[in-house]
């Protein structure tokens, strides 16, 4: 039996990079499968109707990465 794939793009926060044709790489606030929305990081089409693989974060992992994140040192 299949998972239930359907989402809710709830919030679109912006876009990290643009590939070749026209895919974007973009954090937003997504609900998969009905269940409650989470951050969301991967690549769409233009529309939002497909999508790559990515990753999805809790608040609390996207606090945690933000904190990672602003203590790294850029060369």
């Amino acid at each position: 039996m299949a998972d239930d794939f359907s989402f809710n793009l709830e919030k679109e926060i912006g876009v990290l990079s643009e590939g070749k044709g026209g895919w974007k790489l973009e954090l937003n606030y997504v609900s998969w499968g009905g269940r409650p929305a989470k951050y969301d990081i991967r690549s769409w089409d233009q529309n939002h109707e497909k999508m790559g693989k990515g990753i999805t974060l809790t608040k609390e992992e996207l606090l945690a990465l933000k904190g990672l994140l602003n203590s790294v040192e850029l060369d």
